[in-house]
């Protein structure tokens, strides 16, 4: 055959940059899109699901048994959530793109190696540059996939975090909402009318939506900083990542007015919840806890993270000329 062999076990460097966006952003990016409550939609039936109804009662379950007042069991579920289920998640999604980063350089040597060979093939056989091209893509896309089974960290791993974050995320943030509408049985009347004094300080009532508008700011100021820290990477950015910032970016502005027309339970839900996101985004820069999650080390990672973000936040918003 004259495609390249496969290649031994050691590697470095960035393949991380292509898949990711900012850690704790796809529960954010679904914000925009949850529908409106209309008689017998898509909203309607999603809010009597299955889902949303244990989500209201593990609400209720998590307030009753703890005492806590309301506006703190929002914020110890939206802790709760994102530290007990999507933080493993997020760890699992570390490790396997810090594979595919170390098997960069043996792809890139592979694909150097595939376009010599598939050159000197194409002129023994009079092969079109077109004809070419197809056979260098396709004998590419097979070996990368065997790099991806002998390290077992196939790019589809690393989506796993989305595909349950958003879910949890919809799921709760409808739970509150019918909660604080009084949309359901006696139970969930009950849990409206301690909704509307389980507030505290700017926002006592948590039925309705924040009037002073710092809940909504606050969570759309907090998901621009995890955007930019995310774009502060020293890696360079991909074209289509730079066009997914800039969407994120925008998302993030939009979710200002989303979060000031919901009941305040709902935008102090997302606060808490990005919050905990920039939080886990942060200690998943740490080497030690990296290397307590056993996440392999690669070429892009630093021992100073944190000085780093700083240095570079600084340089780009305070230092140029």
């Amino acid at each position: 055959m004259w495609c390249c062999r496969r290649v031994g076990r050691e590697l470095p460097r960035p393949l991380r940059q292509r898949l990711l966006l900012p850690p704790g952003w796809g529960s954010r990016a679904a914000a925009a899109s949850l529908p409106s409550a209309s008689p017998g939609g898509l909203y309607e039936a999603l809010a009597e699901s299955a889902a949303v109804r244990w989500a209201e009662s593990g609400l209720v379950a998590l307030q009753a048994g703890t005492g806590l007042p309301w506006w703190l069991s929002i914020v110890c579920a939206g802790a709760a959530l994102r530290t007990g289920l999507t933080l493993p998640l997020a760890a699992h999604q570390g490790h396997i793109l810090a594979k595919l980063e170390n098997l960069q350089p043996e792809i890139e040597n592979l694909a150097k190696r595939l376009r010599y060979e598939v050159s000197i093939r194409g002129k023994q056989l009079g092969w079109s540059e077109k004809v070419a091209r197809f056979h260098f893509r396709k004998n590419l896309g097979r070996i990368v996939s065997e790099l991806y089974v002998r390290d077992n960290c196939h790019p589809f791993k690393a989506s796993l975090l989305m595909w349950i974050q958003i879910p949890v995320w919809v799921f709760v943030s409808i739970a509150l909402r019918n909660c604080s509408v009084g949309a359901g049985d006696s139970e969930v009347l009950a849990v409206q009318e301690q909704l509307s004094t389980g507030g505290t300080l700017w926002f006592t009532d948590l039925t309705v939506p924040d009037t002073t508008w710092i809940l909504p700011v606050s969570l759309g100021l907090l998901n621009l900083l995890i955007v930019e820290i995310f774009a502060l990477r020293k890696l360079e950015l991909s074209r289509f990542q730079k066009y997914a910032t800039n969407f994120i970016r925008g998302l993030s502005i939009l979710m200002i007015p989303i979060a000031a027309t919901v009941p305040s339970s709902m935008a102090l839900y997302w606060l808490s919840s990005s919050f905990m996101g920039l939080s886990h985004n942060l200690l998943l820069r740490s080497p030690t806890f990296r290397r307590l999650c056993h996440i392999p080390r690669t070429k892009s990672d630093s021992d100073t993270p944190y000085r780093d973000i700083v240095s570079a936040f600084y340089a780009k918003y305070f230092l140029k000329k």
